[in-house]
């Protein structure tokens, strides 16, 4: 439930070493999530629901806490640990143990090694399992399922190798959607168990990415499969942040006690602004579970959105902060105040068009291809002063200069 800027931890964390990079700060949480940190997962245990972790975890680094989803509130995990990537998705080659990227080899599926099965469906296959003996033992269950697919390498799936192989694509591309069509599938298969085992009425599921999309289209970090957006996965434009979100009860029932406490409109669609640390709220709030008073809540509930609503209560802001290296964007910050968004970074490079400041109105050009930072002065002065008084409040730390010193944010001089 909190924003990065504040828990010092950003969606990328090395397996294998600290991932501040040479001018990051130097109390940077690299290690990742602890045993001692306020979960979901841990607050969900605490009320009695099976907690079920299938498939990426990437959570911390090797030896790390945060590499066992066991330490942080999950009874069960299959297939999680530091790794963000799979050595492999064949079976036949182990899901990469013994094999070339045997560093990021997948564990706990050794009944699926040297078989056809494709990591996608023995994820699926391991998570209708664990579903199914919860609901036998008539425990709710909380499953956190994160499939490797779509992520790189890029494997192509040979249930549907053959819907692309005319489709004149390359092959890496072939393999992507491939990828997405078993994600889809999977999906699929959990709501029809979910169907089989009587309880879809009483479970909602909440599907998402986690950063913005990232396609196998060489360099081309300008477009990728999040077009017309700008950028991709770690950029600092709306292609590297926006993410697909869908929220629904697995069967639709309007008499359901759970549903009657979130109503989700067939069909909705819903413009405002929402983050991931949004869920963290919104899934107390349906189950009247009150949070540690120390711990500092930055989400704000969903429901009032999920209900197909305007919430006018909903500040329309948004924080990113990304203060280390490496990815395709390195050491900036991204506010977001309505159709406003300003990216400033710490250190000027070609990538930010030699500047600190990036300004763009996205109601205007949500594709971010005119920098309004020296038209619009007053404009870029305001949102820097929110971008500075937003990192204040989330207690964010800041990259270091080359001597050492930390580097801060600096208001645009132009008012």
């Amino acid at each position: 439930g909190q924003n990065a800027a504040r828990h010092h931890t950003t969606n990328w964390i090395n397996p294998d070493r600290d991932n501040r990079g040479p001018q990051g700060p130097p109390d940077w949480n690299w290690r990742g999530l602890g045993k001692d940190d306020v979960t979901l997962a841990r607050l969900l245990r605490g009320v009695g629901y099976r907690t079920i972790h299938v498939g990426k975890g990437h959570f911390g680094p090797r030896e790390a806490d945060g590499a066992e989803p066991l330490n942080l509130g999950f009874d069960i995990n299959v297939a999680g640990c530091s790794i963000g990537a799979p050595g492999s998705y064949y079976g036949s080659e182990n899901y990469g143990h013994g094999q070339k990227r045997a560093s990021h080899a997948v564990p706990h599926l050794e009944k699926y090694h040297g078989t056809e099965t494709f990591l996608t469906e023995a994820l699926t296959i391991e998570a209708k399992t664990h579903v199914a003996s919860a609901v036998k033992e008539g425990q709710p269950f909380f499953l956190y399922f994160a499939h490797y697919a779509v992520h790189a390498p890029f494997h192509s799936d040979p249930r549907f190798a053959d819907h692309y192989k005319d489709s004149g694509k390359p092959a890496p591309a072939q393999a992507f959607a491939t990828l997405i069509e078993g994600m889809d599938k999977s999906l699929g298969d959990m709501l029809d168990h979910l169907h089989d085992l009587g309880v879809a009425e009483n479970t909602l599921v909440l599907f998402l990415g986690d950063n913005g999309s990232d396609a196998p289209l060489g360099h081309q970090h300008a477009v990728a499969c999040a077009a017309p957006l700008r950028g991709k996965k770690g950029a600092h434009y709306e292609g590297g942040m926006r993410v697909p979100f869908i929220a629904a009860w697995a069967k639709s029932n309007a008499e359901n006690d759970y549903q009657q406490r979130l109503s989700i409109p067939a069909g909705a669609i819903q413009s405002q602004q929402a983050a991931v640390h949004d869920i963290f709220p919104t899934i107390l709030q349906l189950l009247d579970i009150t949070k540690p008073d120390s711990h500092v809540v930055d989400g704000v509930s969903l429901h009032t959105l999920i209900s197909g609503k305007p919430d006018e209560s909903r500040p329309e802001r948004f924080l990113m902060h990304y203060p280390h290296s490496p990815h395709r964007s390195d050491y900036f910050t991204v506010y977001r105040d309505g159709d406003w968004k300003v990216i400033y970074h710490y250190f000027p490079s070609p990538a930010s068009e030699g500047s600190h400041f990036q300004l763009y109105n996205l109601a205007d050009d949500p594709f971010e291809s005119t920098n309004l930072a020296q038209q619009q002065p007053k404009q870029l002065a305001k949102m820097m002063d929110g971008l500075i008084a937003a990192m204040e409040q989330h207690e964010a730390l800041y990259p270091v200069g080359k001597d050492g010193m930390e580097v801060r944010p600096t208001a645009s001089k132009q008012r």
